[in-house]
């Protein structure tokens, strides 16, 4: 059995956070006073948080078009830049690392290789 499925019985947990998830991201348009003109999903075209950084800023995919492929990322920094992304969150995160994205407000990623003793 894979050991990511939601297990049976834990509906009400899953549940749970996704509400605290959409209750996050209405908290953050609220700081950032965008909540006039931005919602939280599951409103139509609203924000779904898919990941965030250690410096706390939020990725979320605003949710407009009939497929999660349509889906453009959105970006809220830590200081309260907001802006959008017309690609998915994998080519997001790829121009991101590799420095041919901008990252207005993000912290320039430096990648690094390590080795590791031992390592196949």
């Amino acid at each position: 059995m894979n050991s990511d499925a939601i297990q049976v019985g834990m509906e009400l947990e899953f549940a749970k956070a996704a509400l605290e998830e959409e209750e996050d991201t209405a908290d953050l348009l609220d700081i950032d006073n965008l909540s006039g003109v931005l919602s939280a999903y599951p409103a139509p075209g609203g924000l779904l948080v898919w990941g965030s950084s250690f410096q706390g800023d939020t990725f979320l995919w605003t949710t407009d078009g009939t497929s999660p492929q349509e889906w453009k990322v959105t970006v809220a920094t830590h200081n309260s830049d907001w802006w959008h992304y017309t690609a998915g969150a994998v080519q997001f995160t790829a121009d991101l690392i590799s420095g041919t994205l901008e990252p207005w407000g993000l912290p320039r990623v430096r990648p690094e290789v390590v080795a590791v003793a031992g390592g196949a």
